[in-house]
């Protein structure tokens, strides 16, 4: 082969190369904000859960209470 053709092959996959470093550095930030973006939603999320537990939480306080006065209020019916 002549040398003029073997350079120009090693150009070609140079620049195939090149591009395909591009592409995964494009990819590496698409990823990173991909990783950050669940991280945002993981936090978000947990801060709802946490927020339905007090919710569960004060709703089952109400309920008792509302319960007792229930029987109080019973209690002084049957007197």
């Amino acid at each position: 082969m002549d040398n003029a053709i073997i350079s120009d092959e090693f150009k070609e996959i140079e620049k195939k190369v090149a591009k395909l470093i591009a592409v995964c550095k494009e990819h590496e930030a698409t990823n990173l904000e991909l990783k950050n973006k669940i991280n945002s939603l993981e936090e978000e999320l947990l801060g709802k859960i946490e927020a339905e537990k007090s919710y569960a939480q004060d709703k089952a306080l109400i309920r008792s209470k509302d319960d007792s006065l229930l029987v109080k209020l019973e209690e002084i019916i049957e007197v």
